[in-house]
C-alpha cells in the first residue's frame, strides 16, 4: 500500500504526520504516482547543528538549531526561522513542507523550508539575540543564499533579527547581499506591505469565503484568536470592511464585548503595554478556550498550532474559519468539521500573504528597485484572490473541503514541475 495511515505519537498529533495525514489524501485523489510521492513527502535536507553563543554572564551555551530544505522543485527554498523553547525537528519538517504547499498555491517560484533554534527569546538579551543569530547564520552560511535558501521572520525573531542574518551572511560573502532574506527593515532593503502582509491576506481571504457564503461582511461577527502580528492587522482590516470584531486574545487571554471591540484602541492599548493585552478594561475578559467555541460567523485562529482540536471541535459555532496561524487545526478535528458544514480556508491559502509579500521584496532586491505600497498591497491582494478561486474552484471539482482542494492545487503544481523538469 503506497499510503499509510500516520501513527499518532503520545497524547498529541505530530504535526509532520498531521501534514501528511491531509497530503495523503489529496495525493490519491490526484493518483500520484510512486516517485514523484516518495520525493514530495520527504524533506530534501535536514540539518542539525550546534551553535556556541557566549552569553552576557561569559558562560558559553550550546543551542540546538535546525535548517530543513523540504523542496527546491519550483526555485530556492523559502521560510522562516523560529526562535521558540519547544522547537523540534518534526515540526520544522512540517512547518518547512507547508511552505511548499503554501508558495505553490499562490504559485510563486519557491520551495518550501524553516529553521528553528531551541531557545527562550524572551529571556535573553539584545546582544545574547545578536550573538546568537549570527552564530546561527555561520552555521548554515553554505545552506543560505539568495538563489539557494532564504530564511524570513518567523516566532521569536523579527526585522532585528534578520539584519543580523543579513549583514553576517554579507561579511562572510564580502559584498552586501540583500535578497539573502526578506522581513528586513525598510531601510536595509525590506519591503513596504510586509509587515502587514500576512494579515491583509486572512482579511482577503475572509472577504472571498464571506461572499461565497452569501454572508454581509457589515452584518458579520467575528473573533480573532491570536492578537500578534497577524490576528492584530487582520482584526483591523477586516474591522474596516464592516465586520464587528467581538474577542480578541493572547497569552493573557481573551476579551469580549458584545457591541464591538474597538480594534485600533486594543491595538494602540497593546502597544503601550509590552506587546500584551493584560489590564485591557474596555473588554470583558474570558478564557482562551471560550473565545473560540463562542456564537460568532467568522474564527480567526491566528497564534499557534492546535487549538482545534477533537477536544473542542464539538463545540465551534463559527460558519466560516479562516486560519491565519499555521496548522491550527488537528487532523483528527477536520472531518468533524467538515460534517458540520463548516468552511475552513486552510492556512496555506489564508495565511500566504505574508510569503507572497517576501517574494515581492525579494524581486525588489533583485531588480534594485523599490515598489510603492499600493502596488505591492495591489499585486499581493490579486494573487490572494487567484489564489483563493483556484483553490474553491478544485473543491468544487473533486468535491471536497478547501483544505484537500488547496493540497490537490499545490501537489498538482510541484507535481508536474518535478516531471518537467524531468525527475531524476
Amino acid at each position: 500500500m503506497l499510503y499509510k495511515e500516520p501513527a499518532p505519537i503520545k497524547d498529541r498529533e505530530n504535526p509532520f504526520e498531521s501534514m501528511m495525514s491531509r497530503f495523503n489524501i489529496a495525493a490519491e485523489i490526484l493518483g500520484l504516482d510512486e516517485e514523484v510521492y516518495n520525493v514530495l513527502k520527504t524533506p530534501t535536507r535536514q540539518v542539525i547543528v550546534n551553535v556556541p553563543v557566549t552569553m552576557d554572564d561569559g558562560k558559553v551555551r550550546v543551542f540546538e538549531g535546525y535548517r530543513v530544505i523540504h523542496s527546491t522543485i519550483l526555485g530556492p527554498s523559502k521560510g522562516g526561522v523560529r526562535f521558540a523553547p519547544d522547537v523540534f525537528l518534526d515540526e520544522v519538517k512540517a512547518l518547512a513542507a507547508w511552505m511548499t504547499w503554501k508558495c505553490a498555491v499562490v504559485d510563486i517560484p519557491y520551495g518550501g523550508a524553516k529553521g528553528g533554534v531551541i531557545c527562550d527569546p524572551f529571556s535573553m538579551s539584545a546582544g545574547e539575540m545578536e550573538r546568537l543569530t549570527r552564530a546561527y547564520t555561520q552555521a548554515l552560511v553554505d545552506t543560505f543564499g539568495p538563489d539557494q535558501d532564504i530564511p524570513a521572520p518567523d516566532m521569536g525573531t523579527g526585522p532585528r533579527e534578520m539584519a543580523w542574518l543579513m549583514d553576517e551572511y554579507s561579511r562572510m560573502k564580502g559584498s552586501t547581499i540583500h535578497a539573502v532574506v526578506t522581513g528586513k527593515p525598510l531601510v536595509l532593503g525590506g519591503s513596504l506591505g510586509r509587515v502587514e502582509a500576512t494579515g491583509r491576506g486572512v482579511m482577503v481571504s475572509a472577504m472571498a469565503a464571506m461572499d461565497k457564503l452569501g454572508m454581509d461582511p457589515a452584518k458579520s461577527t467575528a473573533v480573532i484568536q491570536g492578537f500578534g502580528n497577524v490576528g492584530a492587522w487582520a482584526a483591523k482590516l477586516m474591522a474596516e470592511r464592516g465586520v464587528k470584531i467581538l474577542g480578541v486574545s493572547d497569552v493573557s487571554g481573551a476579551y469580549w464585548n458584545d457591541k464591538g471591540i474597538d480594534i485600533e484602541e486594543a491595538i494602540e492599548y497593546k502597544n503601550n503595554n509590552k506587546g500584551r493585552l493584560e489590564g485591557y478594561q474596555n473588554a470583558e475578559k474570558i478564557s482562551n478556550d471560550e473565545l473560540l467555541v463562542s456564537k460568532v460567523d467568522v474564527l480567526v485562529p491566528a497564534a499557534v498550532e492546535d487549538v482545534i482540536t477533537i477536544k473542542n471541535v464539538d463545540q465551534i459555532q463559527a460558519r466560516l474559519i479562516v486560519e491565519g496561524a499555521n496548522g491550527p487545526t488537528s487532523y483528527k478535528a477536520d472531518n468533524i468539521i467538515n460534517e458540520k458544514g463548516i468552511m475552513v480556508v486552510p492556512d496555506i491559502l489564508a495565511n500566504s500573504g505574508g510569503v507572497t509579500v517576501s517574494y515581492f521584496e525579494w524581486v525588489q532586491n533583485r531588480m534594485g528597485f523599490k515598489w510603492t505600497l499600493d502596488r505591492v498591497n495591489e499585486r499581493a491582494e490579486r494573487i490572494m484572490n487567484e489564489s483563493f478561486e483556484r483553490v474553491y474552484a478544485a473543491s468544487q471539482k473533486y468535491n471536497v473541503p478547501m483544505r484537500i482542494a488547496a493540497y490537490i492545487v499545490a501537489i498538482d503544481k510541484v507535481a508536474m514541475t518535478y516531471k518537467y523538469r524531468g525527475g531524476f
